[in-house]
């Protein structure tokens, strides 16, 4: 691959992880209500980008449980109802449990450590405003925690069930309500330093039952994506 390429190939992947991002904070921070279509062709108007881009960014929102591709239809943002809710949150239970004994077997303190930095900055990030990078680093504790227990496949089964469950906070709520809080993630790695498996089991189980939220009710019909996507941040 020649220079050129190569610079073609960064600037692509460079759009697609913004787009993503993009997409992503607005459906934490409900700027695109659950089941808000997203069109190929509106969306590869507001990135500048090919379809085929745009529908490998939906592919992957798809895989981490934020998106539901329809055949026929396209993609919409999830929407999960109370009978998935319920499921989602029953299997994360058992899928966290296990992980947390996993690391409790072969992370070290440095590990440790490094998760405590990561809700440093999610309670940071609560603290001065900054929703989406909050939300975000609330799901990503739980991704990084599972991704020491050293097992691929358990990792990429919580992702879509945290990013699935992490979005299902009511509007309503939005002012209000943690999807995740940092002060029982601080708990969970309390007793993780102290080698408690007990203590840790216990607070996540007790964690995850509070994360247990309600789903937004917005249906998002004929919603502009324009109004909402492809601005540029300052962050």
């Amino acid at each position: 691959m020649n220079s050129s390429e190569t610079r073609r190939t960064s600037t692509l992947a460079e759009k697609e992880d913004h787009m993503y991002r993009d997409i992503y904070d607005a459906i934490m921070d409900h700027r695109l209500p659950a089941r808000t279509k997203l069109t190929e062709q509106s969306l590869s108007q507001i990135y500048q980008m090919a379809r085929h881009g745009v529908r490998k960014v939906l592919s992957q929102l798809a895989a981490d449980g934020l998106v539901d591709l329809e055949p026929n239809r396209g993609a919409f943002i999830a929407s999960p109802g109370e009978k998935e809710a319920h499921d989602m949150f029953e299997l994360r239970q058992t899928l966290e449990q296990m992980a947390l004994e996993k690391v409790l077997q072969h992370a070290d303190a440095s590990a440790i450590a490094e998760l405590r930095r990561m809700v440093e900055r999610e309670r940071d990030a609560y603290e001065s405003g900054d929703r989406p990078q909050w939300i975000r680093l609330s799901a990503d504790f739980h991704i990084a925690l599972a991704r020491l227990s050293g097992n691929d496949l358990l990792v990429d089964m919580l992702r879509r069930l945290v990013s699935r469950t992490t979005l299902m906070i009511s509007n309503k709520e939005v002012a209000t309500t943690r999807p995740c809080s940092f002060d029982e993630h601080f708990q969970v790695l309390t007793a993780l330093e102290r080698q408690d498996k007990k203590a840790a089991l216990h607070a996540m189980a007790q964690h995850l039952h509070q994360c247990a939220c309600r789903t937004p009710k917005n249906a998002g019909k004929g919603f502009d994506l324009k109004a909402v996507l492809g601005h540029t941040r300052s962050n």
